[in-house]
């Protein structure tokens, strides 16, 4: 079982939403910039990423727009919505207490137990 990869299965709304906060950016962009954030935790791959922006622009999460690069290569940008912000304002209160939570479980000196 790859670890990481099942506790980032519940989190990867949140993490998606959360670079995309301040900032429009398309797919691989998004990628990177998890990857780049988390210090190479998390490694999203296209298959897990466009379903959940899909599911994201379905739900009036973000819309998307399509913008030429330099390179003359156009490409899918996202922006997260109003409702895109309140998904993620109530999506980061539930994770405060979802890992609070778990850290009362666990305990240890990283969670401020022992």
């Amino acid at each position: 079982m790859d670890i990481k990869k099942e506790l980032s299965k519940g989190s990867s709304s949140l993490l998606v939403l959360s670079v995309l906060e301040n900032k429009d950016m398309y797919g691989y962009q998004i990628i990177k910039e998890i990857e780049r954030r988390s210090e190479h935790v998390f490694n999203f791959k296209e298959g897990t990423l466009y379903p959940i922006l899909h599911n994201f622009e379905n739900n009036g999460y973000v819309k998307s727009y399509w913008e030429e690069s330099e390179q003359g290569r156009k490409r899918k940008y996202y922006h997260i919505t109003k409702k895109g912000l309140d998904v993620l304002k109530k999506s980061r209160e539930d994770w405060k207490t979802y890992s609070s939570a778990v850290g009362k479980v666990i305990g240890g000196k990283a969670f401020g137990m022992a």
